[in-house]
């Protein structure tokens, strides 16, 4: 890659800052999952074994208010950090100051320090001014002036966002680099929309067309086949003129689904049943329907049916690059996830006869995990609306933050 990697820096004793996606859920102090974290490690222990003193920055949550700071503090994170590292992480409950200035001052080779919230720069004196989340100018300079004109982005995740603690301090040392998580991003879903190996198939799904039409019309002009599901499915029966019962669709995108239709042609492949419920429950009564033949009065679409996973599967056969972002259908209900799971069975097969598999999107995510798969497949991107609009084609400033080798 064009960019500056962590293999690129001399970290030995260097106050090395370090931009991290620690964005995890937690209840009541309680971590749900710590995959954000296990993510990060490699980069993290790289600074570590190099004897460089790793200054860790991330947010948590969205701060609008005083309150919300109480619930969302990163000291929960730093203990769980700890804990996988198998060493102390110093964690400082300040964003800026003389204490977290001095803590910083003091590290020794190979220690760890992670940052309080970099989102509680959003709210200041009960004032809700965003001067993380818009890069305010004054804040990316102070933060970098506490390392030694080095910083490291591996958080993905938020590199489609213009913020202090990426872009901010980026813009103000000399060698600003990408992590392994990072560059591994870059490399996978980079090489996907600029040179795939082929057939390059693409999955859509989830709930409107309204979310994913940008990714929809620019990954047309790049894939040969471009696969639709999940909820934004319904438009496209609406604008075919099939029955669609009380499925989930958007009126005001009828014509525009005709028109990415009549423009695709065979690239565009559309589910050709699905099981439809009389109620939006997991024990609701169910029928599988035919798309032409129509869902009945009172039903709605929540799955795709078996003529359609089918139909994705023989798409998929023979294919050497896929991505997928969005489930097919309601899958966090055990009798809607057949279809959604059947494409991560799918996306197995393709790896092991030598495909490359990408998935980004929490939900298609999630689905490879409960399937017990994600580990069979080429790669799990931890950005949802950074992948989509990497996948897009677009300029991300995370990214193009970075220095040039």
């Amino acid at each position: 890659m064009a960019k500056l990697t962590v293999e690129d820096l001399a970290l030995a004793g260097k106050k090395v800052l370090m931009r991290v996606d620690f964005n995890v859920p937690i209840k009541n102090g309680v971590i749900g999952n710590d995959n954000r974290i296990v993510a990060a490690l490699p980069t993290i222990k790289h600074v570590i074994k190099e004897n460089g003193r790793a200054i860790l920055f991330s947010h948590l949550g969205r701060i609008k208010s005083e309150d919300d700071k109480k619930e969302l503090s990163l000291a929960p994170v730093a203990k769980r950090l700890g804990e996988l590292l198998g060493q102390d992480v110093i964690f400082v409950p300040e964003t800026r100051g003389a204490k977290l200035e001095e803590a910083i001052n003091n590290l020794e080779d190979g220690q760890v320090l992670m940052v309080e919230n970099t989102r509680f720069e959003d709210v200041k004196d009960g004032e809700f001014v965003k001067l993380e989340s818009k890069n305010d100018p004054e804040l990316g300079k102070y933060w970098a002036s506490l390392g030694d004109d080095l910083f490291i982005n591996d958080a993905f995740g938020t590199a489609h966002r213009s913020h202090a603690s990426n872009v901010g301090i980026a813009s103000n040392v000399d060698q600003a680099a990408a992590g392994y998580l990072m560059e591994k991003e870059i490399k996978f879903l980079g090489d996907s929309v600029e040179d795939p190996k082929r057939p390059f198939v693409a999955i859509i799904g989830g709930a409107k067309v309204s979310d994913k039409i940008e990714v929809v019309q620019a990954l047309l002009k790049k894939a040969d086949k471009v696969i639709i599901g999940g909820g934004m499915a319904y438009t496209f029966d609406a604008a075919k003129g099939n029955k669609i019962g009380n499925s989930l669709f958007e009126e005001d995108k009828v014509e525009l689904a005709k028109s990415l239709m009549e423009e695709a042609g065979d690239r565009l492949v559309l589910p050709i049943d699905a099981v439809a419920a009389d109620a939006f429950s997991n024990d609701a009564k169910t029928v599988t329907v035919d798309s032409e033949a129509g869902i009945p009065d009172g039903y709605m679409a929540l799955d795709i049916g078996p003529k359609s996973v089918a139909l994705f599967k023989d798409v998929l056969a023979d294919a050497k690059t896929v991505v997928w972002n969005g489930p097919m259908g309601v899958f966090e209900m055990e009798n809607f996830a057949k279809g959604t799971l059947a494409i991560g069975n799918d996306l197995v097969n393709v790896t092991e006869n030598g495909g490359t598999t990408i998935v980004g999107g929490g939900d298609s995510t999630a689905a490879v995990q409960m399937l017990g798969v994600a580990d069979k497949l080429s790669h799990i991107s931890t950005g949802g609306g950074a992948s989509l609009e990497y996948l897009e084609g677009k300029t991300l400033p995370g990214i193009s933050s970075l220095s040039n080798k």
